[in-house]
């Protein structure tokens, strides 16, 4: 045990750099797309889930609210949860600029109208038109 908590950061280093090493030709596009993709289907997932034991609760609330066993305001923070939960799919996707405004570029058209790439940076990419 002393061993360890002497050489902590070296073994913590070693670790690190050995699976550096042993990564192969991964790369971090695949690995964050594919990171992404199940993020996004979990997401969905739960999102259904969380509407039906919401919807459930609201129901069950909204009867002990008109006979008075709760208090109406926890009757509308769930509706309000509820409603929030559905806008967070269409708030994530306006907020990553998923959307297209027409235009054909999201926030990546420049003022002219032309949507730009950013392929490379030393000008070699397709939209790198002077401004």
């Amino acid at each position: 045990m002393k061993f360890l908590k002497n050489n902590i950061l070296s073994l913590a280093v070693m670790t690190a750099l050995f699976t550096v090493a042993m990564m192969g030709d991964a790369s971090a596009e695949s690995v964050f797309s594919a990171a992404g993709q199940k993020l996004i289907n979990l997401f969905t997932n739960a999102k259904s889930i969380v509407f039906v034991i919401g919807g459930f609760g609201l129901i069950a609330l909204a009867f002990q609210a008109i006979f008075g066993k709760i208090k109406w305001p926890w009757f509308a923070a769930l509706a309000f949860g509820l409603a929030v939960v559905a806008a967070a799919s269409s708030i994530i996707t306006y907020a990553a600029n998923d959307h297209d405004n027409g235009s054909g570029g999201g926030i990546y058209t420049r003022a002219g109208g032309n949507a730009s790439s950013f392929e490379d940076t030393l000008g070699g990419g397709q939209g790198n038109d002077s401004m």
